[in-house]
């Protein structure tokens, strides 16, 4: 996995500052640290219990490191931060131009979904960021949209890159999956995604025919190439292009000849040989579901394998595809399998089970049930059904348990609210004209009426180990949402706010999603990243409560960053780690992991 730095954090508070950083993965159980203060050592004896500090002597003008102690020895510290006196990090943006679509419709930009990838190896995340004009479209709409747009940027706000998807390539939730992450292995991050004729990559370079236009009187694409195109993540160059696999074929094979469903594509990453990173990119789910596998290795990229809903012996996987995708190595063979909705398939590229419960809108994959082995999913369906809200067993497919619907469910969630149940507590908007089918435990006991009226995302933030909730005040009149995090006073049943973004608007409409949720820095805890009113800047909203659990930094764990990898594709999903992280957790297992190309004088004292 990627080498990352100590995400060294303070922020000014009105108690003084607080300091976050990193556990790594590969850190030793015994791994203490000091803290440094404009020179001078802060603690009295080394930091063993937490990675936070409050320092009430600390000013706007401090300035700090932290040396991690092995056996008694300090070894080299951080680079030096100062103090932010906001609780985010303000990263400017440089916003694309206005435009005029074909059938002479004015549009603007605004930022969207975003992912994070380390693209020049100094243990730094880079922000990747899609740019989503005005007049884009669901596949179900006709028109003309404005090109898409995908920016590196560093956290002070250095311009990268810029790659143009061209006019080929319609924007949409479900057109542009992009991946980010470090496919070869050589310390650097890497961004995949689909490209067509007229793409224009970081350095200006034109892919395939500049002037080539596939669109047709409605706006939809339905002829001319696809390609798969692997990008430097330094620069933005074109590395290598190859045909889109899978291809279009015969439209009505995926539902229809009208351009809807065969152009949904999903698209993860997957540790398919349990070493190295894999990229997977998907096409249709509604009916017939192809997944091709593909190895980025010493610049040049091989298929592994393909999964063919159409192929003998596949056709009960047609049709159980999500708007979202999930991996995690379900049977525990240190090898990962792609949870594709209802369906999941084998790290070989073989059909492992399907629940045959159909398509759906929202999934969630982790320990929810810590007193079982294993995994468990969390799934809503589109299809009204007895088990339209369910829990399964990762590994066999097997329901544990569900609640009927009479609808299409369309969210979902599960995070663990309540200390006073076992693992998750899962809740769905089915019934929601009725106020809501209520609060379940993950055993399937129903433990409220009423259930938390926020089904987005979920975020570790404040200093217990439940897990908080985040969305957006959404104005149905304006279609603005308001980036906020509120938590689930489990004694009254009802929602108490913690924190409202005022100036950031939420991404996808009624979806409330942010630009990206994942431990990006500090401690285990999990930033979020909202854009600006007017998308001239990002904000990275960090915490500020200081917490004594002490847990290695989440992108550390092979399934947690994995998801973050995923979140951007279609209907985004927060993310979960492989163990159970809740009220009355164990101790997590040690990630089975080593970090690319770390630095020798950082390991001393834990060879590996």
């Amino acid at each position: 996995m990627e080498r990352l730095d100590r995400g060294l954090v303070a922020i000014k508070t009105r108690d003084g500052v607080y300091i976050g950083w990193r556990l790594l993965g590969t850190d030793p159980e015994e791994t203490a640290f000091n803290l440094y203060r404009d020179g001078n050592l802060v603690n009295e004896t080394p930091i063993t219990s937490s990675t936070n500090y409050q320092d009430q002597h600390g000013s706007s003008d401090s300035l700090y490191c932290v040396c991690v102690v092995l056996n008694g020895e300090e070894q080299r510290p951080t680079e030096t931060v100062s103090v932010w006196d906001t609780q985010y990090l303000n990263v400017p943006l440089r916003k694309p131009d206005d435009g005029v679509s074909r059938d002479g419709v004015s549009y603007t930009y605004h930022a969207n979904d975003a992912s994070v990838g380390d693209v020049d190896g100094d243990g730094e995340y880079e922000i990747i960021l899609k740019w989503d004009p005005s007049n884009s479209h669901d596949n179900a709409h006709k028109g003309y949209t404005g090109n898409v747009y995908l920016d590196a940027y560093k956290l002070d706000g250095t311009q990268l890159w810029r790659i143009d998807l061209g006019k080929n390539i319609r924007a949409g939730a479900h057109y542009t999956q992009f991946l980010v992450y470090d496919f070869d292995g050589d310390g650097k991050a890497e961004i995949a995604c689909k490209t067509a004729d007229g793409t224009v990559d970081g350095t200006g370079k034109t892919i395939g025919h500049a002037e080539a236009d596939y669109r047709n009187s409605d706006g939809f694409i339905l002829e001319g190439p696809e390609f798969l195109t692997i990008f430097e993540g330094t620069t933005g160059r074109e590395l290598e292009t190859t045909d889109y696999d899978p291809p279009r074929g015969k439209g009505s094979d995926w539902g229809d000849d009208e351009g809807n469903r065969v152009d949904r594509f999903l698209a993860c990453v997957a540790y398919l040989d349990g070493v190295q990173p894999s990229l997977v990119m998907c096409r249709g789910y509604y009916t017939r579901a192809v997944l091709a596998a593909y190895n980025w290795r010493d610049g040049k990229l091989t298929k592994v394998w393909t999964f063919d809903s159409l192929e003998p012996g596949n056709e009960g996987y047609a049709g159980q595809g999500n708007h979202s995708v999930s991996v995690a190595d379900v049977d525990g063979d240190g090898k990962d399998e792609i949870i594709y909705g209802s369906c999941v398939i084998d790290h070989d590229g073989t059909g492992l089970y399907t629940t045959g419960l159909g398509h759906g809108d929202a999934i969630h994959v982790g320990n929810l049930i810590p007193s079982r082995p294993g995994l468990e999913i969390f799934q809503v369906h589109e299809i009204p059904q007895e088990k339209g809200t369910e829990i399964h067993d990762a590994k066999t497919g097997e329901i544990l348990w569900g609640i009927p619907s009479i609808e299409d469910v369309g969210r979902g969630m599960a995070a663990d609210i309540d200390p006073r149940y076992e693992g998750a507590e899962v809740w769905s908007s089915t019934h929601w004209k009725t106020g809501g089918a209520g609060l379940y435990s993950s055993s399937g006991e129903k433990i409220a009426d009423t259930n938390p009226q926020s089904f987005n995302f979920a975020i570790w933030w404040d200093g217990d180990l439940l897990r908080e909730l985040l969305d957006h005040d959404f104005n149905e009149e304006t279609g603005v949402g308001v980036g906020k995090i509120d938590k689930w006073d489990y004694e009254n049943g009802k929602l108490v706010n913690i924190l409202t973004a005022d100036g950031t608007r939420s991404n996808n409409g009624t979806k409330g999603n942010p630009c990206l949720q994942a431990d990006l820095f500090g401690d285990w805890r999990e930033e979020v990243i909202w854009r600006t009113d007017d998308s001239t800047a990002l904000r990275i909203y960090t915490t500020t409560e200081v917490t004594d659990h002490r847990i290695y930094t989440l992108m550390h764990d092979p399934n947690y960053r994995l998801a973050v990898a995923w979140q951007n594709v279609a209907y985004n999903q927060p993310p979960h780690p492989s163990f159970y992280l809740g009220h009355d957790m164990e101790q997590p297992p040690v990630p089975n992991i080593f970090e690319v190309g770390r630095r020798i004088e950082e390991t001393t004292g834990n060879k590996r």
